[in-house]
């Protein structure tokens, strides 16, 4: 496993295999990996010759009150499971040499990037998908993988590819869960013992939605106050949103038409914890 922190030497590497024939997969993360990110890199591994790994905690997603300093960093451990995974190289950039000084050029897509965690996170799918277009110029993959869990983020990154007729397949993946069902984040190492058992409300609010959906119920209005109230319920959890909405352009739901995204993003403690499911 080789493992560059040079912009430069990257992108030759990628163009050499390219013009070797060889077909690159690339797993964009901010490393503190888990199982949620190496199903990413073990299905990478399957689509291509050449498993890319970039691990790079992007300033320019944190807003200013955000835990940029804080995020969970895990170097030796990250590259330990890289390499089980078989990836070929991890990409390790510094930020100055990702934005360097007097960086002024910025990708916004914009309707994509308001409702949600846009509303409450301003610039941060700004800082997103500039990051992923200048990684994309740099790995120079084939296909990127990303997961469902940052449902939003997957929907800015393929509306980017499509907008800007990027040369790379966006292939989405699967939300991963603990075996108590709580999804998969860098973030949940955040919780405490108590917030953690906390945190089960918010997949249990899914499955009782889609429990809803399947009993007969249409009114999203009905289904967002149930969601609100299994959260609320363990006093722990401050909500940021519940929304219902059309899966492809982000927009509240007036009336259920399915599959529909369900959406939570909320607070326990200081730790933002999202997640959602496609109800159908």
């Amino acid at each position: 496993m080789k493992i560059i922190e040079s912009v430069q030497e990257m992108r030759e590497w990628a163009l050499a295999k390219r013009a070797q024939g060889q077909k690159i997969t690339f797993v964009p993360t901010m490393g503190a990996l888990h199982e949620g990110h190496l199903s990413l890199l073990r299905e990478g591994r399957k689509l291509g010759d050449q498993l890319v790994l970039s691990i790079f905690v992007n300033p320019t997603q944190f807003g200013p009150n955000e835990d940029l300093e804080k995020y969970p960093r895990d170097h030796e451990g990250d590259l330990k499971k890289a390499k089980g995974c078989k990836v070929d190289v991890v990409f390790y950039p510094k930020a100055k040499d990702i934005y360097p000084e007097g960086f002024q050029t910025f990708v916004n897509v914009e309707g994509l990037s308001k409702p949600l965690c846009g509303a409450s996170r301003p610039g941060h799918f700004r800082g997103v998908a500039t990051v992923v277009l200048k990684l994309f110029n740099i790995v120079q993959p084939h296909v990127a993988l990303f997961g469902e869990k940052d449902f939003q983020q997957l929907k800015v990154i393929q509306r980017m590819v499509k907008d800007l007729d990027l040369p790379v397949e966006i292939k989405p993946m699967p939300i991963v869960r603990e075996d108590d069902g709580l999804a998969m984040s860098s973030r949940n190492r955040y919780l405490s013992p108590e917030d953690r058992q906390a945190a089960l409300a918010i997949s249990l609010s899914l499955s009782k939605a889609q429990l809803m959906v399947d009993q007969g119920e249409t009114n999203p209005k009905k289904i967002i106050e149930m969601v609100q109230a299994t959260l609320e319920e363990t006093k722990k959890i401050k909500i940021d949103y519940v929304k219902l909405c059309n899966p492809e352009t982000l927009e509240d739901l007036k009336t259920l038409k399915l599959p529909a995204l369900l959406a939570i993003a909320c607070l326990i403690g200081k730790t933002r914890l999202i997640d959602n499911c496609l109800l159908r």
